[in-house]
């Protein structure tokens, strides 16, 4: 009696299972039966590794399980060996060994009957068949697994495209062209030139700028204080304007 974990594992790799036959399903090659190329094929002889219709089905049912082993698509239960089997192979895989030798006037049966022969000719007798027809490795179900992972998981979530930065303080701006001035944060020869001191980025914050050294010299230089030979003229002709012109009003005689 199997347990409830067991039972879930199962039910998982199950699905897995499905996820690769219906990936498989969806190329070219095994999207017709791999005998009579019916379109959507629902059934596979795994042990041959091909997809096929529900009639040649039957038919590979009639060869026995020496040489066919048929089994549903979506409808059986799957194990990893089997799954290997037909990523391992497939329709072009298996068309190009057991029907390498396929005239090429060759027209595919469409009675029942003539169907069984041909299908009897290509897998029981291999009168088709060459082993050498294919060179390319198999594919391992493990990177058949991932890939289709990845593309499942690429779908469902879309990169994001990247917002682009704001540059608030203006520190990446274009490079200038060499013949734009002086201005700039490049220089001609395509190195970056250090950023001038007097470069003040908080500038517009302040609202009452400190006069610079230049303004401040020319100030202290109108407002200086007068020399003391100023002093002396000014006392000596407020000297001579008491004493000069006698019998002034003031009553005072010169000595």
């Amino acid at each position: 009696m199997t347990t409830r974990s067991e039972r879930e594992k199962a039910l998982k790799l199950n699905e897995q299972h499905q996820v690769i036959l219906s990936k498989m399903l969806r190329e070219e090659e095994n999207k017709y039966c791999c005998d009579c190329e019916a379109k959507g094929p629902r059934w596979a002889s795994w042990n041959l590794g091909v997809f096929m219709c529900i009639r040649c089905a039957g038919i590979h049912r009639n060869l026995g399980v020496h040489i066919a082993r048929v089994k549903s698509v979506n409808l059986d239960q799957w194990t990893p060996e089997q799954i290997q089997s037909m990523v391992d192979i497939g329709n072009r895989r298996a068309r190009l060994m057991y029907e390498a030798h396929l005239p090429e006037s060759f027209r595919r049966p469409q009675t029942d009957q003539a169907m069984e022969v041909f299908i009897r000719d290509k897998y029981e007798r291999k009168k088709y068949y060459d082993k050498d027809a294919v060179t390319t490795p198999p594919v391992s179900i493990l990177s058949h697994a991932k890939r289709v992972e990845l593309q499942s998981e690429s779908r469902a979530s879309p990169k994001k495209r990247a917002e682009p930065s704001v540059d608030l303080l203006g520190l990446d701006a274009p490079e200038s062209s060499a013949g734009s001035g002086t201005g700039g944060g490049v220089s001609a020869t395509g190195g970056s030139v250090p950023i001038s001191d007097d470069l003040d980025i908080f500038g517009p914050m302040v609202s009452n700028p400190l006069p610079s050294s230049g303004n401040a010299h020319s100030n202290q230089v109108a407002v200086s204080s007068p020399t003391p030979s100023f002093w002396m003229r000014q006392k000596n002709n407020i000297s001579e304007e008491c004493w000069s012109g006698g019998g002034g009003g003031d009553g005072l005689e010169r000595p």
